[in-house]
């Protein structure tokens, strides 16, 4: 296909590509571009030069933005800070800032020879069963690395504010809890008595960590060794407990027994939540004692994000196209048991 001929959602090819040739080094338009699945709606390409030479250009998605919401300056940020560390990134290989090129900002990056794991089919034909354990250890590792950082040391230390981060985080979703409870037709009065409760007992924060925010299979590309070799999507990263970033890992890495069908860590040969969550003790040395406390608070957030989207959904902000409403709904109420469970609370 001409590139030229029909362009991909959100660029003008010809501007992009002129931007490309005079501000990044190793790249030649015309490129031929690829949509790449996943990251959060926005527009992300593979582009392939004439001579074989690959990268990634991602930007927003088009239409009007929440504040704060895909955010390629932070991405772009991230990846820059983290390229010199133990913590695998894309290249960073450009940032324009001008809007006039193609509507907003866009970056580039260096294309990972690496995929993501959505679901057990992926699983099954990247990863080999006896090379399982291997890639859930370098999946924990990568985390304990990433908290491991001084974001002072790294350029990041403006990343977000330091301090209170799981009150922060309560006083935003459940904002968004009540403000979804109107279109939603739902409000469960134990969002609310589980909000009390964790905001109660908020563990003290240690030293501020840069947090992924979404870190799970779905955000890391796994290598032909079976090992991390890129965190994907930073775009709702900031500062925090790094607790929080690892009990929403754990929450996200589903386990034999679990009612989580089409996960992609539901296949034999896998270490439990128990075992990587001892793995990041011995890395990082932390204090894991209170982690009950960090997974409740996790799947109360989950809740609040799927009823967020449920409620969008019922009042015609989204189209429910071939979404199963009812299922999204159960999801609500599951997460909040879950957390409910974790927290011994009733």
């Amino acid at each position: 296909m001409d590139p030229h001929e029909t362009e991909p959602e959100g660029y003008n090819v010809t501007a992009v590509e002129a931007w490309i040739a005079d501000n990044v080094v190793g790249l030649t338009p015309p490129f031929k571009w690829t949509r790449l699945q996943g990251g959060h709606s926005n527009l992300t390409y593979r582009i392939d030069d004439p001579k074989g030479r690959a990268a990634v250009v991602r930007r927003p998605p088009q239409g009007e933005l929440l504040p704060k919401a895909h955010d390629m300056s932070r991405e772009w940020a991230l990846i820059s800070g983290l390229g010199p560390t133990p913590v695998p990134v894309a290249p960073a290989l450009g940032f324009c800032e001008s809007p006039d090129v193609t509507g907003a900002w866009f970056y580039v990056m260096g294309l990972i020879d690496g995929k993501p794991l959505y679901s057990p089919a992926d699983t099954e034909a990247l990863v080999p069963e006896d090379k399982r354990r291997t890639m859930a250890w370098s999946f924990i590792d990568v985390l304990a690395d990433l908290h491991a950082l001084d974001p002072d040391d790294i350029g990041l230390g403006g990343l977000g504010k330091k301090e209170d981060y799981i009150g922060r985080q309560l006083r935003t979703w459940f904002r968004s809890w009540t403000s979804s409870a109107g279109d939603a037709d739902y409000d469960d009065p134990q969002a609310h008595d589980l909000r009390d409760f964790l905001s109660a007992n908020i563990p003290e924060q240690g030293p501020a960590r840069v947090v992924h925010g979404d870190y799970g299979v779905h955000n890391c590309l796994i290598g032909a060794d079976a090992q991390v070799v890129a965190v994907v999507d930073w775009e709702i990263s900031t500062l925090g407990d790094p607790l929080a970033d690892l009990g929403y890992a754990l929450n996200q890495w589903a386990e034999p027994g679990d009612d989580r069908e089409g996960a992609a860590t539901m296949v034999p040969g896998f270490p439990s939540r128990a075992e990587l969550a001892a793995r990041y003790a011995e890395r990082s040395g932390r204090d894991l004692s209170l982690l009950d406390y960090y997974v409740g608070f996790n799947w109360w957030k989950s809740a609040c994000i799927i009823h967020g989207v449920y409620a969008r959904y019922c009042a015609g902000k989204k189209s429910a196209e071939g979404v199963d409403m009812d299922n999204l709904r159960m999801r609500i109420g599951q997460a909040l048991d879950l957390s409910a469970k974790a927290l011994s609370f009733r």
